[in-house]
């Protein structure tokens, strides 16, 4: 498996949306953190799966929540995780990472 490497933002995007979470519902955020785990791994395990976005990122949309991951994969050394985007927000606002 490849390892997963992170745009160093992606940790800022998590940690809002599993606190947003958290304040909605006790446990939600942690919920949210476990799909995230299960989606990296699902990534990881099979990083040409999901449906390209463009000519190198592809998206990988979660099950429960509204987000996706966009990721790329680079040569056969690492997966790099561009973004955790909530799906109805600012569109495309990770293109430039």
């Amino acid at each position: 498996m490849l390892p997963l490497v992170f745009h160093p933002d992606v940790k800022t995007e998590i940690f809002h949306s599993f606190q947003w979470y958290q304040e909605q519902s006790l446990g939600l955020g942690h919920e949210f953190i476990n799909e995230l785990e299960e989606s990296f791994s699902s990534i990881q395990s099979l990083p040409f799966t999901w449906p390209k976005m463009g000519q190198c990122h592809r998206r990988f949309v979660l099950s429960r929540f509204p987000f996706s991951i966009i990721y790329k994969v680079q040569g056969s050394k690492v997966i790099y995780v561009i973004a955790v985007m909530h799906n109805h927000r600012k569109p495309g606002y990770w293109l430039e990472r």
